[in-house]
């Protein structure tokens, strides 16, 4: 006899109703389990073209322990597993580098979700970051009273079960289908190790790792969560949408009260008109052809502190200096760092430099897209000039070049290099940093210091490793609010000792809120 589905499914429910269950039936539950876990498997080959590795059917198998008594939805898609790692960071002395190993690792499996799509098609913003690397943000936070590490762990694991069946884009798998046709801090390097996934990992390897993984780093005195998110699945603007929601519904569940998301994410992504229903199709046979892997350069990575006064001087500066009222302070930050890294660069004066930033295009489209909307919405703009032209003016004269960059990205801007991609569509890599360049990514903008478990306001916000190159430049809000900003610059070594060196940008820099004062535990 031919056993169903739904005979599957109904002996497992029955041996696990037995309260009494020996040694037999729980031999039976795991036989049963990994016979359900294959019969699933080929229907997800068969019927909706899905697959998943030996290592990913194992967790799922693993995972029902904790899952085992919720009922199976047929029709829903399979989720994959979220890999959240635990890890312990232990320091013998301050003089020593620390060591992290790995205490437990958790497979999280959200809930089906009846209103997700079999697929979501990628957009061109999407499509465009396959060769990038994935986001790696993290919080500090000191340790919160009263709390075990188990039970931190346990509400993270929650949450995040219960954020996902939101975001449900992040609990599945990309899909490859080949068609015809000075006074700063410097970043110590441990801090890398605070991520799961390391530099060499791009977006395409979500068609087989997962789009969203976890890393919890016990600290002495305080707790560091980290998250590696998939960058075609959204941009920074997404990833802090998805990190707050994850803290929100953690201080719902904490205190009893029920979930309801104040910004649920919308998930329909956003096409031009013209060129038919999705897939865009790229132009490759095989993603040998635009993937690009790189191991990180030699780089020193350090943070640099703008009080709100000190930014608010800057931009009457900058705005003075090119007789105009229009300059804004981010823009005169830009300008800043643009000329004092290229300073520190000795770059010739006939050689062309450029300032690049990673722009939102949500508020500039007409109709504008949500605040909300889920995916990615950005473009990166690029303004030249030569070095020369840059020193020998003034800092009005760069953060007006920076300005007018900015004005001119408007909605027809955005159509037309939609337009472009569309007509010669491809997938972007860092071998485009073509000149000397300065690229602002980030947003002090964005909502960091909100993301609050219920353990209070995190201490720092840090990156990982994924994603840096000489002259990136990492942009968030400062700790203490009000409009402060602090800049995570990643140089070569020998340009870095010259920048923090650099009397322009000494002038305006301000001291850094120390980390071990916020810990209390600094000797000051």
């Amino acid at each position: 006899m031919t056993a169903t589905f739904a005979d599957l499914q109904s002996l497992w429910q029955n041996i696990l109703r037995d309260s009494n269950a020996n040694q037999a039936n729980v031999t039976a539950v795991a036989i049963i389990t990994a016979l359900l876990a294959i019969w699933l498997e080929r229907n997800n080959r068969v019927f909706r073209h899905e697959t998943r590795n030996v290592q990913s059917l194992w967790h799922w198998i693993l995972s029902q322990q904790t899952i085992i008594n919720s009922p199976i939805n047929q029709d829903a898609p399979l989720p994959y597993p979220i890999d959240v790692n635990i890890h312990q960071n232990r320091m013998a002395s301050p003089s020593t580098s620390p060591t992290v190993r790995t205490i437990k690792t958790y497979t999280v499996i959200p809930k089906p979700n009846p209103q997700a799509p079999r697929q979501l098609h990628l957009s061109a913003w999407d499509l465009a970051l396959l060769s990038d690397h994935y986001i790696q943000k993290g919080l500090l936070f000191v340790n919160p009273p009263n709390l075990s590490l188990e039970q931190i762990i346990e509400q993270l694991r929650s949450s995040l079960e219960e954020a996902l069946f939101h975001f449900y884009p992040l609990s599945g798998r990309l899909r490859w289908a080949t068609c015809e046709g000075g006074d700063g801090q410097d970043i110590p390097k441990f801090l890398k190790e605070f991520f799961p996934h390391d530099q060499l990992v791009v977006n395409f390897d979500g068609c087989t790792i997962p789009l969203l993984a976890v890393q919890v780093t016990e600290l002495i005195g305080g707790i560091f969560v980290g998250c590696s998110f998939n960058h075609v699945i959204g941009d920074g603007t997404s990833f802090w949408n998805f990190f707050n929601a994850w803290a929100e519904i953690a201080r719902c569940k904490a205190a009893g009260k029920e979930v309801v998301l104040s910004r649920p994410p919308l998930h329909d992504r956003w096409f031009i008109g013209g060129y038919g229903e999705p897939p865009i199709k790229l132009p490759y046979s095989s993603p040998a052809e635009f993937i690009v892997r790189s191991s990180q350069p030699l780089l020193r990575e350090r943070m640099f502190h703008f009080s709100t006064e000190s930014l608010a001087k800057l931009k009457i500066r900058a705005n003075q200096e090119c007789d105009k009222d229009t300059i804004s302070t981010f823009q005169a930050l830009g300008a800043l760092m643009w000329r004092c890294i290229t300073r520190a660069r000795c770059t010739p004066q006939e050689q062309t430099t450029g300032c690049k930033l990673a722009i939102q295009n949500r508020i500039r489209l007409q109709p504008p897209l949500m605040p909300n909307y889920f995916g990615n919405s950005i473009n990166a703009i690029r303004t030249t000039t030569t070095a020369g032209e840059l020193l020998d003016n003034n800092l009005g004269w760069a953060a007006w070049l920076v300005h007018q960059l900015v004005n001119d990205h408007t909605d027809c801007a955005i159509r037309d290099l939609v337009h472009k991609y569309m007509d010669n569509p491809c997938v972007y890599n860092t071998h485009m940093f073509d000149i000397p360049t300065v690229m602002m990514i980030s947003s002090p903008r964005f909502d960091m210091y909100s993301c609050d478990f219920g353990w209070g306001k995190a201490l720092a916000v840090r990156s990982g490793s994924a994603g840096k190159l000489d002259g990136i430049i990492v942009a968030y809000p400062g700790w203490e609010g009000g409009g402060s900003v602090d800049l995570e610059v990643c140089l070569s070594p020998e340009y870095m000792h010259a920048l923090e060196r650099d009397e322009e940008l000494l002038a305006v820099l301000s001291p850094p809120i120390e980390l071990g004062i916020l810990l209390g535990t600094s000797n000051k």
